[in-house]
């Protein structure tokens, strides 16, 4: 069943420069948000950060969400999510958000070519990699360090490389690795792996791909590129060098809230707060996607919420009339 949005008046906002919405973000929650937006008329400006899609895009292959039998490329869904929001008439703005002001409507969001005001503010700015905080990790990283084996993998054909980490990511992207690296060690800091059963029946089965348990990475060594990973296990505090090409790292993400800091509540570990309806403690602010998921972390909740988002951000401004 289709939901039917009225048209928000804009004339007296458009004479005053004032957008209806502005989305900070342009992975699945904010292009979902887009999409929902722009059906109701608020041509909502997206303010897409360093990609599009986020880190959707870096996937090479998503086979969970719906619609996609055969899977779908992430840098695909994120183009096919944003040319279905240009067609109702969401804009897209290729630039970072420097700063925001909530303290008073309409919000302030600056970026590095222009100052926008609106009167609502979809913020969906996902999430970025964690890192080890490793000696030799920060200078090797683009010398054999990397976050993303879709970007980098054609890098390290017929390469012994390893991959640190035992979720989903980890295992989707080691995987994909086997299409280039020669090996593939997965460097897991527990004895059984996080990620989904399909996924480790794959890795498993994988002749190129191995694994090391119970087992941290204390350091990555090289100069001008990676030469070996130190390695100590957990349970014995034993160190070992492991000789490899290449280290792929994916434990996790950090939600990108530094620019919301000492303006939106956030829990302890950085995600923002919000309601059942997305909005955060300032009326007419929301929230979706990774920026305040703790659990699921999946493309299609993330759409999901976007949608959301926008659904409760039309009614805000319908309810201001």
């Amino acid at each position: 069943m289709e939901l039917k949005l009225n048209k928000i008046a804009t004339s007296e906002n458009e004479a005053n420069n004032v957008e209806k919405m502005i989305i900070i973000g342009a992975g699945p929650a904010g292009l979902s948000a887009a999409l929902y937006a722009a059906r109701a008329e608020l041509s909502p400006v997206v303010i897409t950060g360093m990609s599009l899609g986020g880190q959707a895009s870096l996937t090479h292959t998503i086979e969970n969400y719906p619609g996609f039998p055969d899977g779908v490329g992430g840098a695909e869904l994120g183009e096919l999510f944003q040319k279905q929001a240009e067609r109702f008439g969401a804009r897209f703005e290729f630039d970072n958000v420097t700063e925001v002001n909530f303290s008073e409507s309409p919000y302030i969001v600056k970026t590095y070519g222009n100052e926008y005001k609106a009167e609502t503010i979809v913020i969906s700015t996902g999430a970025s990699p964690n890192y080890l905080g490793v000696p030799g990790e920060k200078e090797l990283t683009g010398k054999g360090v990397s976050y993303c084996g879709t970007c980098d993998g054609w890098f390290f054909k017929d390469k012994d490389i390893v991959v640190v980490g035992g979720g989903d990511s980890a295992l989707e992207e080691g995987i994909f690795l086997t299409r280039f690296a020669k090996s593939v060690t997965i460097i897991h800091r527990r004895d059984q792996l996080r990620a989904g059963k399909i996924l480790q029946t794959r890795a498993f089965n994988n002749p190129k791909i191995k694994f090391i348990w119970d087992s941290v990475v204390e350091n990555i060594n090289g100069t001008s590129a990676v030469e070996s990973v130190l390695i100590k296990n957990v349970n014995t505090g034993v160190e070992s060098t492991f000789p490899t090409d290449g280290v792929f790292v994916f434990i996790g993400h950090t939600p990108s809230t530094d620019l919301f800091k000492g303006q939106l509540a956030m829990d302890g570990n950085g995600y923002l707060q919000v309601d059942s309806k997305m909005q955060t403690a300032i009326p007419g602010v929301y929230a979706a996607g990774e920026v305040m998921d703790a659990s699921f972390k999946q493309v299609v909740t993330s759409a999901g919420w976007g949608a959301a988002a926008a659904i409760q951000a039309t009614k805000y401004l319908e309810s201001k009339e």
